[in-house]
């Protein structure tokens, strides 16, 4: 029988309560698909950071190697300077892993009340690049006390990391609906803007049974909202990426609906699955913390694992069960965290 050797790092907030009733999910789909997950949990995250000022050990990223996947809650608390946790968790683990995909779903969720008035059917995916672009978090700060003192962040896009996302971009919508949108703004961001577009144009010449359009982000985040329907693989910068995706969980009906992956397709590392949103400090330990998101980066993770099977009976009790009102404070309903865990777990 196959086993998978799980990662499990819940971090901070509600994602010590999430991240439990997501591996629940995840057990109950591996034995009724006739394979094995293995884990061991880390408590690294912000609150590792308190007590040992660092988010996780040393030698966290060599222990993380070890593992199949990367199963992740959330990072971040109150207590804890709010520039740190992505620098020295988030995107140590992304850079270091070469995670240069970020896969954020976004879909319509039966039995739940969206926003928008369209009744329409949604259905997309953000892939994000994920290692470059605006987050690199080259720069600094110049006399930043002084009358004329400076910030400055640089933006880097090479040729390499704009072609192997767009592949991926690519390749991802001959599985679906034939169609990449590439979000921009190079009508003002003129050299590396202008470059992520020529090289994307580049690429999408290899694929001429795909339809490709370029979009301003402008244009993108009202289109979104106005008309989501019309996307299908929606390829986008790192910085974009994270603000579409929010929107995109927003127009779903709440970010705790959010899923997504932080994904080396060569698999030469280990991929790291978490949900879209942060650690909600302020509604956690209540139990009333939306784990749908949770769950379905657990179905993403099986998928990049080759338990394709697996992952869709997730998704499809993950329908039967909001479709049916088991929904959480968020979405309007009263079911808590473990309620929906175990909805989820009857409906499989």
């Amino acid at each position: 029988m196959k086993n998978y050797n799980i990662a499990v790092v819940p971090g901070d907030g509600i994602g010590n309560e999430i991240v439990p009733e997501g591996y629940r999910v995840l057990e109950a789909v591996a034995k009724k698909h006739n394979f094995n997950v293995t884990s061991k949990t880390f408590d690294w995250g912000a609150g590792y950071y308190i007590k040992n000022d660092k988010f996780l050990p040393d030698d966290g990223l060599e222990t993380l190697k070890e593992f199949d996947a990367v199963y992740f809650g959330s990072v971040g608390l109150p207590a804890v300077d709010d520039t740190l946790p992505a620098k020295d968790y988030t995107f140590k683990v992304r850079t270091s892993f070469d995670q240069y995909v970020n896969y954020r779903p976004v879909r319509t969720y039966p039995g739940v009340t969206r926003p928008l008035r369209t009744e329409k059917h949604i259905d997309f995916v953000i892939v994000r690049e994920n290692t470059e672009g605006e987050f690199v978090q080259m720069g600094g700060q110049y006399l930043p006390d002084e009358a004329n003192g400076m910030g400055l962040d640089t933006s880097i896009f090479t040729r390499k990391g704009i072609e192997r996302v767009a592949h991926y971009a690519f390749k991802l919508a001959r599985k679906r609906r034939h169609k990449v949108t590439h979000i921009t703004k190079s009508n003002t961001l003129i050299n590396s803007l202008s470059y992520w577009d020529r090289v994307i144009k580049e690429v999408a010449l290899e694929y001429p049974d795909v339809q490709h359009d370029q979009m301003y982000i402008d244009n993108s985040t009202a289109s979104f909202v106005l008309k989501p329907e019309i996307f299908d693989v929606v390829l986008t910068t790192n910085l974009f990426g994270d603000i579409l995706s929010d929107l995109g969980g927003a127009v779903m009906g709440s970010l705790g609906l959010g899923g997504s992956g932080n994904i080396n397709p060569e698999k030469e590392f280990p991929s790291m699955f978490e949900p879209i949103h942060g650690s909600a400090p302020d509604i956690a330990g209540q139990n009333i913390a939306n784990p749908y998101g949770q769950i379905w980066s657990a179905a993403i993770m099986l998928e990049h694992l080759g338990e394709t099977e697996a992952a869709n009976n997730i998704m499809e009790a993950i329908d039967k069960s909001t479709s049916s009102g088991v929904l959480t404070k968020d979405l309007g309903g009263n079911a808590s965290t473990s309620d929906v865990a175990d909805a989820v777990i009857k409906n499989l």
